[in-house]
């Protein structure tokens, strides 16, 4: 197997998790890790052997051994890193948002028609073994016409007023927090289970806390120095939504509603979605990834339990176990990263071939849809994406 030489940069909590999930899918080499961070770069360089420091991610850029990069740095580094990454004619994987903007996205799609290099965005939730299987239900027809789509997703990572994290600061994050951050990930599954994009919204957002405390000293948390227990604190005035309910509709006139929330107690990280159809329902949920209900008017309801015996026989590769060991969470980004290496070493161009994971293209969709969903707040009337 030929093997690709990559760097991750950002040492929090996703780029141990990108790190971690490449060393499951073989043939990767992570070479340099990158951040400002120090401590807790050099913990992760540590742990998992890599020989490179770069306290400056520009450096990767340069680095002629290198032939990859993951994007894992907060929003408002995404746009500039991308970037850079393209005109370096490095191959890229970017953490969501893609950028801060559509402008800012449309300038990188603009500039990858220049520069021909392999691209992806981190939607890692389409990677569960039964929501391949579900796209593949409805592509058959074997959910029928599609009446309906709803859900949500909760968490409640910033119940208190005194919950603080960098997301909550908009030229760090964005103008956009619940909806960008974990709407984005709700809009991008619906879309890619049903094969049908969301043309028109309207949105009805909320801040609970318009004013956090924020800490004044920082210390070590299991993603790194984000958060405090400090009881020193500066009053800042919160200008994102906490939480938000949104209309929407699909290309091919099918209607659907979500709710997001990041103060919704008890619920960590609660992402489900239902689909209605004509010849039965199906929902899944998140936090129970190994089942997909399946509704029926006519006869007992059903379990679908993730095992490669009972799924399609298409996407029997994103379930790695036999039915009855679970797979969660983690797999997600290793399915997405097995099939973007593929690409990469089979020689595959991204503006011809057919790709098997979400591209820079995909995440220039949920801008646009994310900036819709603001601006049908702001005038609380329906939007066109």
């Amino acid at each position: 197997m030929k093997r690709i030489k990559t760097a991750v940069i950002g040492s929090g909590f996703m780029g141990g998790a990108h790190i971690e999930a490449l060393q499951r899918i073989g043939g990767v080499d992570v070479v340099a890790i990158s951040s400002d961070d120090r401590p807790s770069a050099k913990a992760l360089q540590e742990k998992y052997s890599i020989e490179k420091f770069y306290e400056d991610w520009r450096d990767v850029m340069t680095d002629g051994e290198i032939q990859a990069v993951h994007n894992c740095t907060p929003n408002f580094l995404h746009f500039e890193i991308n970037k850079a990454a393209i005109e370096a004619g490095k191959h890229i994987f970017s953490e969501k948002p893609l950028t801060l903007t559509s402008r800012e996205s449309q300038d990188l799609l603009n500039l990858l028609k220049e520069n021909n290099v392999v691209n992806a965005v981190n939607f890692n939730y389409r990677f569960y073994p039964l929501i391949q299987n579900a796209r593949v239900e409805i592509e058959k027809g074997n959910l029928g016409n599609l009446y309906l789509v709803h859900g949500n997703y909760l968490q409640d990572w910033l119940y208190f007023d005194t919950d603080y994290n960098w997301r909550l600061e908009t030229e760090l994050s964005g103008v956009s927090r619940a909806v960008a951050d974990i709407g984005s990930h709700w809009c991008d599954l619906i879309q890619f289970v049903t094969g049908h994009k969301i043309n028109r919204v309207f949105a009805n957002l909320i801040t609970i806390h318009t004013k956090r405390k924020k800490p004044t000293k920082e210390v070590e948390t299991f993603e790194g120095k984000e958060e405090s227990a400090s009881t020193d604190y500066n009053e800042i005035e919160i200008k994102t939504e906490d939480a938000g309910s949104i209309l929407i509709q699909l290309e091919n006139g099918t209607q659907g509603v979500f709710t997001v929330s990041q103060v919704s107690a008890g619920r960590k990280n609660h992402f489900s979605f239902e689909i209605d159809g004509s010849k039965k329902a199906i929902a899944w949920n998140q936090e129970r990834p190994n089942e997909m209900w399946i509704g029926y008017r006519e006869k007992p309801n059903e379990v679908l339990i993730k095992d490669p015996s009972l799924i399609d026989e298409s996407v029997r590769k994103y379930a790695a176990y036999p039915g009855g060991h679970p797979e969660g969470y983690p797999d997600g980004p290793k399915n997405s990263f097995a099939n973007f290496y593929d690409f990469i070493r089979n020689g595959k161009d991204p503006n011809k071939d057919h790709v098997d994971f979400p591209t820079f293209a995909d995440g220039h969709v949920e801008n646009k849809i994310v900036e819709a969903i603001i601006k049908s707040n702001q005038d609380q009337k329906w939007v066109e994406v």
